[in-house]
């Protein structure tokens, strides 16, 4: 039996669902774009066109162009930028999802040159096959660095990498592999090795025969002469794999663990396609689950870049790095190998960071009391306030609270000059509730 497929209505607030799940958000107009495609929506998704990144080119604060190389944070400003802008959505998020999958820091690596160019390997190979996404991570020079991967040479053995391999990125924890496993696995591993430039740091990364041991080890009970495509093939193969890989993907998109119904069928789709991912996303954003499911806290680079993409605002601030720092997703600086936790986005101290950055997305757009000429009315102030913000789903709660809050101030306008005034300080409130309403952290 093939996965299950979602046969409800799809309107705007599906549409909204998926481009939050599958992609950073809607721009104005572009959910109820995607909800006239129907069943057609998440294909579009799924087989985009020819990348175009769309709107006002990124600068800092003084509107110099991003020199994501040179000067701290802008590698993280280049990548938002790419969030903001990209007409691939999906392959974009995919980026992210394997960034937190095989998570790297470059507090390790100390090279923006590396991480960017491992960055550009999940972009590559986000949708395709994931044992050839595998076997070039694991030769990928930021992960050599980052899991000791140069370390590792035949007279002293290094199971960095070799444990992490089975542990987070193909089989999970304490699932099919044992110590000797990991001991193996480390020899088969061994070989590789860098050069090093006073200019450039580690260079010319390369596989050394000298450096490998080529005798015979024993991983998940199969003997052989293996080196590290080896590792990857017996990991991608172990028949624990198929399980650990469609749940950990599910839980990108979906916050419930998938029914054991269709588990088993993603596990099916996965193997037969040859181990391809896109397949099994595809099925995932198809699901019942995504759609009638419960709601997601949003990561805290997904929610900079869906309030930027709606207010049509480009990067143009380094403000962004210590927002996003604040909320607790530093892009590039994963806190450990496990990547980030899910469950700890929303705190006391992260949702003040969210708060902050809804304020920094308004700023430049902010009323001046003095000037504008607004209508002395709640609804009227409140449907101003969401068409700002792209127009999204509210619930009825949300919406209700945020009318009574725009008559309760109306209410306090008594003289003329606060009639006058207190629309545009209103509908500033309303804003900056509005972006930092449980509806807006969560799809």
């Amino acid at each position: 039996m093939p996965p299950p497929v979602y046969r409800g209505p799809f309107g705007k607030p599906q549409a909204e669902r998926l481009l939050w799940r599958a992609g950073f958000g809607p721009r104005p107009g572009e959910a109820e774009k995607l909800a006239r495609l129907g069943p057609g929506a998440v294909r579009s998704l799924t087989h985009p066109r020819r990348e175009r990144l769309r709107g006002p080119k990124p600068h800092d604060d003084r509107g110099r162009p991003l020199a994501p190389y040179d000067r701290w944070g802008h590698d993280q400003l280049w990548w938002l930028d790419r969030m903001v802008r990209t007409s691939r959505p999906l392959a974009e998020r995919m980026t992210l999802v394997w960034h937190d999958w095989f998570a790297t820091s470059r507090e390790g690596v100390d090279s923006t040159r590396l991480m960017l160019r491992q960055n550009k390997l999940f972009r590559q190979h986000g949708l395709g096959s994931f044992p050839e996404l595998l076997t070039e991570v694991t030769c990928d020079p930021a992960m050599l660095l980052w899991l000791s991967g140069t370390d590792n040479t035949r007279w002293s053995p290094n199971e960095n990498y070799a444990r992490e391999l089975m542990e987070l990125f193909t089989l999970g924890v304490g699932r099919g592999y044992t110590e000797r496993d990991v001991r193996q696995q480390a020899r088969a591993l061994t070989g590789w090795r860098n050069s090093w430039s006073e200019n450039l740091g580690p260079v010319r990364f390369r596989f050394d025969k000298e450096r490998h041991d080529p005798g015979v080890k024993t991983i998940f009970g199969k003997r052989g002469h293996f080196d590290w495509r080896d590792s990857c093939r017996l990991c991608v193969h172990h028949r624990l794999h198929p399980s650990f890989f469609v749940t950990k993907l599910w839980g990108y998109f979906v916050p419930v663990p998938p029914k054991t119904g269709t588990k088993r069928a993603l596990e099916r789709l996965y193997v037969n396609s040859g181990y391809e991912i896109q397949p099994v996303v595809e099925a995932i954003l198809r699901h019942p689950a995504l759609y009638t499911g419960p709601r997601m806290v949003k990561p805290p680079a997904i929610y900079v870049t869906g309030l930027l993409r709606a207010l049509k605002r480009g990067i143009d601030t380094e403000s962004w790095t210590w927002l996003m720092s604040l909320a607790g997703q530093q892009l590039f600086y994963p806190p450990n190998v496990a990547g980030w936790d899910d469950a700890r986005w929303l705190d006391t101290a992260s949702y003040r960071a969210r708060w902050i950055i809804a304020s920094y997305a308004i700023r430049p757009h902010v009323l001046k009391s003095d000037k504008a000429k607004l209508p002395n009315d709640a609804a009227k102030l409140l449907r101003r306030a969401e068409a700002f913000l792209g127009d999204p789903t509210l619930t009825g709660h949300t919406h209700a609270e945020l009318r009574r809050f725009a008559k309760r101030a109306l209410s306090d306008a008594r003289s003329q000059w606060k009639k006058e005034q207190y629309p545009a300080l209103i509908e500033n409130a309303l804003r900056q509730l509005l972006a930092a309403s449980p509806d807006l952290q969560t799809c």
